[in-house]
């Protein structure tokens, strides 16, 4: 593996991490506003525009998980130990913090809309039995006082499943990976084939969910494209890796925006029809991630400095994940009211978002041992 290494640190994947990290926070920044102003032509051309382009945040954080972490060479009681452990403590407590949220702004003698000021979408009741609820569903699925946690879910998962899938990754062929990666891609056209042709495809029926190609299907191709793409780095000059990734972007980007548009143009979509064109798992957001990804993976990084400040925020992605819906809202609506182009607003709010986040971030760990066990 040819790569920048600062204390044994992959320095271009410390850059990827922090690329994710922004589109992450900057498809939020887009989500968090009132159904009022999604409404609204304007906003909603823009608001598109900029969730479009930022679609590769979760597929990027694959693509990262597999390069880092395949194969597997730890057994399965140390390896689960050492990253469930880390991943599931801070889930937890931020998830029940998260659920109390609004019974806390009801001992305080809030009033209930303050609620909707941080959680737009969701009902503002300031109940005890709501909160404990929603807190004894958290091993099922989260609310919608914790929307973010739904990666976190996706996450266990791939850890779960590493170790096994890791079994086959150190016996396999680079041509062995390259037929799993091409079902795999056949397989990123299902939301679309569902949706357009059959909806019971290759099998699937009221009695099987399990298509044909449901076990190549899935985030576990990026997972493995992350471990491939890192294991046999593509060599080319690199305009000829710009030229071609440009194209891959821009034809990504046009698909997600136009269809994303089409869809919402109609009222009264479902919410599923409405994420069709950002479905992560399609080939237009997998067209926008592979060039990134590519693209980082050539540059070489000499500033120490630099070197340093991704580092910073490599680390303190987890912890960025788990707590920016605090102040999400509050950076929505400082910034909403200014008097600038929609595209601006979203931009600043996104880069306020982060910044606030990552100090709080860095603040809380530099605690002790209580604040990496709560950040991650």
């Amino acid at each position: 593996m040819t790569c920048s290494k600062q204390n044994s640190r992959i320095v271009w994947m410390d850059l990827l991490k922090g690329i994710a990290i922004f589109m992450m926070i900057a498809v939020h920044c887009t989500d968090n506003v009132t159904p009022a102003e999604r409404s609204e032509p304007w906003y909603n051309l823009w608001g598109s525009l900029y969730g479009s382009v930022m679609r590769p945040a979760i597929p990027l954080f694959v693509m990262v998980t597999g390069a880092l972490l395949l194969p597997v060479r730890e057994n399965l009681r140390t390896f689960y130990g050492k990253r469930l452990s880390r991943l599931i403590v801070p889930f937890l407590i931020w998830s029940v913090f998260y659920n109390l949220f609004p019974w806390f702004t009801g001992l305080l003698g809030l009033s209930p809309e303050i609620i909707n000021d941080f959680f737009v979408w969701a009902v503002p009741s300031q109940e005890f039995q709501d909160a404990w609820h929603n807190i004894l569903m958290i091993p099922f699925n989260f609310s919608a006082f914790a929307v973010q946690m739904w990666y976190v879910y996706l996450l266990i998962g791939l850890y779960l499943y590493m170790p096994v899938f890791s079994a086959w990754i150190r016996q396999s062929s680079a041509k062995e990976q390259q037929f799993f990666l091409a079902l795999w891609f056949v397989s990123l056209f299902i939301p679309y084939l569902r949706q357009y042709l059959t909806h019971d495809l290759w099998g699937t029926c009221s009695w099987n969910e399990f298509h044909m190609l449901y076990y190549f299907a899935g985030f576990n191709g990026y997972l493995l494209l992350g471990h491939y793409l890192t294991q046999n780095p593509i060599s080319c000059k690199k305009s000829t890796l710009v030229f071609w990734g440009a194209c891959s972007f821009v034809i990504g980007f046009c698909i997600t925006f136009f269809g994303f548009k089409s869809v919402t143009s109609i009222p009264g979509q479902s919410a599923e029809m409405t994420e069709l064109f950002y479905t992560y798992c399609s080939p237009n957001v997998l067209l926008m991630s592979l060039p990134i990804f590519l693209g980082v993976q050539k540059l070489e990084i000499r500033s120490d400095r630099m070197k340093s400040t991704l580092r910073s925020i490599s680390t303190s992605t987890l912890g960025i994940w788990m707590s920016h819906y605090l102040f999400l809202g509050p950076c929505y609506h400082l910034i909403a009211s200014w008097p600038l182009h929609t595209m601006v607003k979203m931009l600043l709010c996104s880069i306020l978002l982060l910044g606030i986040t990552w100090g709080f971030v860095v603040m809380v760990r530099r605690s002790g041992r209580m604040g990496k066990w709560l950040m991650g």
